[in-house]
């Protein structure tokens, strides 16, 4: 079959209330752009029945066990037919102009990742106005991610070259938590990354289950913990040569958390993050220093 430019693979488990507004703005973006795969990660809170009344409107596969994210999103790329992948949460909305931000970049710059912004919000969806509407892309071009010299941490919107992500073998399936950080890890040297400053092109809710405020950090801290033992293993690309950019960006994450253990008055896991990952955090500190002593890459604009 001829090659679709976008496959967009939504996975959702017990996001029943949230679904119908995922799905529902994927099938609003332009007419034939995109397939769309939908993986339920084994929901019993009725989310199948939903999806299923979409029928061949959409692609649906229903694991019968939940397996965590990593797998249902290898599972959705596995069908995937698309040149680029565009990984969705079933708890987010696309907004009516992303894929078509996603098309101008491509016919652009040709690359390998593409990272958005998010527009978050609380409650219900926010209703867009008539000057919502985007004129112009602003973007930030790097070599790969580890060339980023602007924070960009929170990776939610991401478009990955199908090959790019069949080079990397997918999503991890034994770090539930920070999955994202360790994907973006295993994709940092595979070529071209936009970062995309303007416009947003997802709406991410905020509730329960996803809110910092709300997370349990000690689980997250050993899922961090094991992120630096896959570095100091040799486990992600580039070598010894970009070792450092490696060690600053997981050094980063290190002060995050530590930050957020200590706020949370957990100063003995505070503590022990920071003497196990302190090297990290000083490559960190000693990169964001040489950024800032050096002209960044200047934001670029691509006309919709």
């Amino acid at each position: 079959m001829p090659m679709t430019r976008f496959s967009i693979i939504i996975t959702s488990y017990n996001q029943r209330d949230f679904i119908k507004d995922a799905v529902d703005s994927a099938l609003s973006q332009r007419p034939g752009a995109a397939e769309i795969i939908v993986v339920d990660d084994g929901s019993t809170d009725g989310t199948q029945e939903i999806l299923r009344q979409y029928a061949d409107a959409i692609r649906l596969v229903c694991l019968e066990t939940n397996q965590g994210a990593g797998v249902a999103r290898n599972r959705g790329a596995a069908l995937a037919r698309g040149e680029y992948l565009v990984f969705h949460d079933g708890d987010d909305v696309f907004l009516p102009w992303t894929l078509e931000v996603f098309e101008r970049i491509i016919q652009a710059k040709k690359p390998k990742v593409i990272l958005g912004d998010v527009w978050w919000f609380k409650g219900m969806l926010p209703a867009l106005q008539p000057g919502d509407t985007p004129h112009e892309i602003r973007i930030f071009e790097y070599q790969d991610y580890l060339r980023k010299d602007r924070p960009f941490t929170k990776v939610l919107s991401k478009v990955i070259d199908r090959q790019a992500f069949q080079g990397v073998q997918g999503w991890p399936t034994d770090n539930q938590l920070l999955d994202d950080m360790d994907f973006i890890l295993r994709l940092c040297t595979c070529g071209r990354t936009i970062l995309i400053l303007e416009p947003p092109t997802i709406f991410y809710r905020l509730h329960a289950v996803n809110d910092l405020k709300h997370k349990c950090l000690p689980p997250y801290i050993l899922e961090l913990c094991k992120m630096i033992g896959n570095e100091r293993s040799g486990k992600y690309p580039g070598g010894k040569r970009r070792s450092f950019e490696r060690q600053a960006f997981i050094g980063g994450l290190v002060l995050i958390w530590a930050k957020a253990a200590a706020k949370a008055t957990l100063y003995g896991v505070a503590l022990k993050l920071l003497a196990g990952g302190w090297p990290m955090a000083l490559a960190a500190v000693t990169r964001k220093l040489g950024v800032n002593l050096k002209r960044r890459q200047p934001c670029e604009t691509i006309k919709m």
